[in-house]
């Protein structure tokens, strides 16, 4: 199903930038703007069983691979996790003059038209061409993706930040979204796919409170014991706090400039490819 992200057509309705394109978006949790579930990477409403760690992948998007189009037409319950995949993907990558159109008919032979419009143009160019060879590209789309993965599918307004994004935030958003709930980094267009995640201490209860539990881990309750477990989300890995693998906090936009790639191998090794999410208080 992760095939699905070179899945179909795609109208341009032009190829010119529409302004400036707001990437520290205020994004919304849920259905289009924040709401992969932790089955298929529940992120922000993506749910976590549509993001197996199978590798995405990079070539242009188009109609020529039958298995992406078998995928995000599939009338099963697969297909709506594809299909949810495919909307975040659409919206991370392309523009908000963009659009990608197909349709799927259900078990009843009811067709259902789809149109994904984009919404944060990181690679607007993937609509024509490959991102094959573009790590730092394909590292954008698997933060933006993670950041609005959800626990629950719980639709969730949420600002994200990091250095690209960061000077066309408003003051305003930033006013408004104050509490930094983590970060989250990897690369799920990779031979051996990751994703990872931090959370920022003052954070977590408000995570919680609104039902996003993927930067903090999931609470659950031993029947047996009565002992409280946490739980990682889905696929992606908490490596802890972000105040222990991250360095500097920008001082203007607040998120952090960069996270160790992977702790548990490295203790210096950092990446600055990373999104850091903020909730209202």
């Amino acid at each position: 199903m992760t095939a699905a992200c070179i899945g179909a057509e795609i109208d341009e309705e032009s190829e010119e930038l529409v302004g400036e394109d707001q990437s520290a978006i205020m994004s919304e949790n849920g259905h289009l703007p924040n709401a992969l579930n932790g089955n298929g990477l529940n992120l922000n409403g993506l749910n976590l069983n549509g993001l197996n760690l199978n590798a995405l992948n990079p070539a242009a998007l188009n109609l020529n691979n039958p298995n992406a189009l078998a995928a995000i037409k599939n009338p099963g319950p697969n297909g709506v996790l594809s299909r949810d995949l495919m909307r975040y993907l659409v919206s991370c990558a392309l523009r908000p003059d963009q659009t990608f159109s197909f349709s799927w008919t259900d078990s009843a032979g009811v067709v259902h038209p789809e149109v994904y419009r984009g919404d944060l143009g990181m690679a607007h160019w993937w609509a024509t061409g490959a991102i094959t060879n573009d790590t730092y590209v394909q590292r954008q789309i698997t933060a933006c993706i993670a950041a609005r993965t959800n626990w629950y599918g719980t639709h969730v307004t949420i600002s994200l930040r990091n250095a690209e994004s960061a000077m066309s935030s408003s003051v305003t958003e930033r006013q408004t979204y104050t509490v930094r709930e983590g970060a989250f980094w990897g690369n799920l267009f990779a031979s051996t796919p990751y994703v990872r995640a931090c959370y920022t201490p003052a954070g977590v209860a408000r995570a919680r409170q609104l039902q996003r539990d993927c930067a903090a881990g999931h609470l659950t309750v031993d029947p047996a014991t009565g002992a409280t477990t946490v739980q990682q989300c889905g696929p992606m890995t908490i490596v802890g706090s972000c105040d222990a693998v991250c360095n500097r906090v920008d001082p203007g936009a607040g998120f952090y400039a960069g996270c160790l790639e992977n702790p548990a191998a490295s203790p210096w090794a950092r990446t600055d490819v990373v999104v850091t999410s903020f909730l209202t208080p």
